[in-house]
């Protein structure tokens, strides 16, 4: 059996799918990056994919369109889709504020 440190049970693992550096993906990245240090600091990680270098990645997380941010932990996994300027809605998205 396996036993998780504590901080790993905090840990909010966040995976953002983009194509490029297009200016939508650029903006996304850094509105989670500001989202993720308000809310979240100390607390996460985030992984980049982009579907330029490696598109078969897309069918994993079942991605139709980008940007696309997937809560992967804590579970259940979340997506949000877009840009993530609106602050209010990915906190509801994250579930990090109530709806």
């Amino acid at each position: 059996m396996k036993t998780r440190k504590k901080s790993d049970k905090d840990l909010w693992r966040l995976r953002l799918y983009v194509a490029g550096q297009t200016p939508k993906c650029m903006t996304a990245f850094g509105n989670l990056k500001r989202i993720c240090e308000e809310h979240l600091a100390g607390k996460y990680s985030i992984e980049i994919v982009d579907l330029l270098k490696d598109p078969k990645l897309a069918r994993g997380d079942q991605i139709l369109a980008i940007p696309t941010l997937v809560r992967q932990l804590p579970e259940p996994v979340r997506k949000i889709i877009g840009d993530l300027s609106n602050t209010e809605r990915v906190l509801v998205g994250l579930d990090l504020q109530p709806g």
